[in-house]
């Protein structure tokens, strides 16, 4: 596979790219990335023990459902079961085995992240309001200290940051190898693991496009709504609990659908140029 090496504007471009395709049909690219969300969340959150096993086997053909639904509005063409299944057909045991690797990697950053951090978990702290090691909530700590587990703790909220930071970063190697995998598994008949190693190459070929599109993402579906949120939240009488849903509403109906656009488009530009030349 051949991909092209796009400067760093081109990041930006594509959740443009990415807004306008959700402008075509807002309808089916919301209902499609809704549906993705879903499945994650049924799998992720409320099936303990095998929902986050099974979520990685079928991420891989999920994406696809979605890049379809994309491809078929970018090409002006109405939707129906076969299109939306594009890719599939004869083709379910290469999806699979990508799901595989997916959960593979899963596996490997569950042991590296508990590796750096002492075997335990960092986030199972925090749930409960305190720091990783500290005393649980009522055990014998100096009160008000560090890691009493009370509430709006700021060692608990730096746990909680760098935390996150250190899985993000860790995460980083395993999104880049999936980013455009789907695609080149369900629509170029890759095999599973020349997929991943073009999907690495590709991203890495691209890291300043890749980089400015993460920064882009950031910026609109982070720093812009906690900004507004700050914003409405001085004007008086705005109740800041309809304001918070209100976001959460526009992230889930817009920013959502837009961002999985944008990963369409990505591929689109760097493998298929001549299929979206304006991206």
């Amino acid at each position: 596979m051949q991909a092209r090496r796009l400067p760093a504007m081109r990041g930006p471009l594509w959740l443009l790219a990415g807004f306008r395709l959700f402008r075509r049909n807002p309808a089916l690219l919301t209902a499609l990335t809704l549906f993705y969300l879903l499945v994650v969340q049924v799998l992720g959150g409320l099936l303990p023990g095998i929902g986050p096993i099974l979520l990685p086997l079928v991420l891989p053909a999920l994406t696809l459902v979605v890049a379809n639904g994309c491809r078929l509005v970018d090409e002006g063409r109405a939707p129906g079961k076969a299109a939306l299944l594009d890719g599939f057909a004869g083709n379910g045991p290469a999806m699979l085995r990508l799901g595989g690797l997916q959960l593979l990697g899963m596996l490997l950053l569950v042991v590296v992240n508990l590796a750096l951090n002492g075997g335990s978990d960092p986030f199972a702290a925090l749930e409960a309001g305190a720091p990783a090691g500290a005393p649980a909530e009522g055990a014998p700590g100096p009160q008000g200290s560090p890691g009493s587990g009370a509430p709006g703790d700021p060692a608990a909220e730096a746990v909680a940051l760098g935390a996150l930071m250190q899985l993000m970063l860790l995460a980083a190697p395993l999104i880049v190898a999936f980013w455009f995998a789907p695609f080149l598994v369900g629509w170029d008949r890759v095999a599973p693991f020349k997929a991943v190693f073009f999907s690495t190459v590709a991203a890495w070929r691209n890291w300043r496009a890749m980089g400015a599109f993460a920064f882009a993402v950031i910026a609109v579906g982070g720093i812009l709504p906690g900004f507004l949120l700050i914003l409405l939240g001085q004007i008086p009488g705005v109740s800041l609990g309809a304001v918070f849903i209100a976001l959460r509403l526009l992230l889930a109906f817009v920013v959502a659908p837009i961002l999985t656009a944008s990963v369409y488009v990505s591929y689109v530009d760097i493998f298929r140029p001549a299929v979206d030349e304006n991206a």
